[in-house]
This record gives structure tokens, sequence and C-alpha cells, in this order.
């Protein structure tokens, strides 16, 4: 059995606190979707994702199955109270409990993760340029308690500003929002933009007051040996980004 791809996030999360993102390598899943697909979304034998989910859960050495999430781009939060995975769509999660597993699936958007500086209350969250816009990171601070400057933070591999070509339809949900954040837009040849994903969730975290942000820098769209990425491979599979404590 290949060994499961996995990258781990490297921010002065405090001591048992563990974090990182899967990548395309290790799993049974053919074509654009191989091998390491952990969705259940894009079209992949069940089977063969059940397999991929058993074989992260074996290779990390996880306290419990992930919460996978019914993620939709919107803004809602599940709260962690048993293990119990959410029956409605949400694109982020809390916990308060040791060996809870949240998780996020991505192929571009961004994942980020949150997580207190004694290690108790952690998070994560899909920021795609829908949840930024509307409010994903600022609804996920809240469920933590909604203290920023307590909270350290991880961006994940997303889309880099180089690769993501968005309208003016983009630019202006952001601009209608937070005026400012024009600034995370840069106009190109075709009367275009190019939106940074990072800028923009770094202008949300430091506007809740979280200052300790460590971006890893990977681009999905240009690494393709390790990512999935939706706009470079339409209907790819997806990398799952986790973060647990073990108690």
């Amino acid at each position: 059995m290949s060994a499961v791809g996995w990258v781990p996030g490297h921010f002065g999360a405090p001591d048992g606190v563990f974090v990182g993102v899967t990548t395309r390598q290790g799993g049974v899943s053919g074509g654009s979707l191989g091998a390491l697909n952990l969705a259940g979304h894009v079209g992949d034998d069940p089977v063969r994702v059940a397999d991929n989910r058993a074989r992260l859960r074996a290779a990390l050495d996880l306290p419990a199955e992930p919460l996978w999430l019914q993620q939709v781009h919107g803004v809602t939060v599940h709260v962690d109270a048993d293990g119990s995975a959410p029956t409605q769509p949400c694109d982020a999660a809390v916990t308060f409990r040791p060996n809870c597993v949240l998780a996020v699936l991505t192929a571009d958007c961004l994942p980020l993760v949150l997580v207190s500086r004694d290690g108790r209350r952690l998070g994560v969250a899909h920021a795609g340029w829908r949840g930024l816009a509307h409010g994903v990171i600022e609804a996920t601070i809240a469920a933590l308690g909604g203290d920023g400057e307590e909270l350290l933070a991880w961006l994940g591999p997303a889309i880099s500003r180089d690769a993501f070509e968005v309208g003016d339809d983009v630019r202006t949900a952001f601009a209608r929002v937070h005026p400012d954040d024009v600034t995370a837009f840069t106009p190109n040849a075709r009367g275009r933009w190019q939106a940074d994903l990072c800028q923009l969730a770094k202008r949300r975290l430091a506007s809740c007051g979280v200052s300790r942000v460590t971006d890893s820098q990977l681009c999905t769209f240009t690494d393709a040996a390790r990512f999935f990425s939706h706009r470079r491979d339409p209907g790819s599979g997806r990398m799952a980004t986790l973060v647990w404590r073990r108690g």
C-alpha cells in the first residue's frame, strides 16, 4: 500500500495539537480523482472513497473518524458536542474536546485552521471566495469565543493569485462589504482580475484581532504532483485539511 501523502502544518501550535493537509498520493481512486480523493460528492466510487478515508485514519493514527462536512460555500459553523458528524450543510467546524478530528475538503479554496494558544479550542474553515466575502472566518472565530488575540492561524494550500482569475462580480462582492479588500485584486491584460485568497483571509483575520498567521504559501494549481485543483482539472478529487488534539 502506498504511503498516504501528508503535509504537516508548521505554525507553533501547542504540544499535542496536530495540523496538516493530505496530498493526492497514497489512495485507490483513479483518473483526475487519483489517488487519495477523500470527497464523496465528485463522482468517485463510494467504496474507493471509504477505502481512502480508512487509509488516512490508519496512516495518521487518528483518534476518531474526521467530522466530514457537507460543504456549500456558506458560513455556517458546526460546533462539536459529542463527535457526531453534522447533519446540515456547513463550511466550518470547531471543537473544545480532545480526540475530535475536524476536517474540510478543498481543491483550490483556502483551508484555514485556528488554534487557541493553549490548544484547547480548535477550528477549521473552508474559505473560498464566497465564504470569505460573506464572513466564514468571522463566524468561525465567533464560535471559538471571539477572542482573536488568543488564536493562531494556519493557511493551507490554495490557488494562488497568479492562477486565480475572476470577474467584476467577485471583486464587487468584497467591495460591498469591505471596500478596502479591493487591494487584494490585481487587474490583468484581459480586463479581469487576479484575486489573492490568502491576502483576503489575512485581512479578515486582522480585523478580528488574529495577528499570528502562518501562510503555507502552497499553490494547488501549480503543484500538480501533490495537490488537486478544480480549476486546473475540473471534476478533480479533494484534499483534506485536518486539526485535532490528543487528550
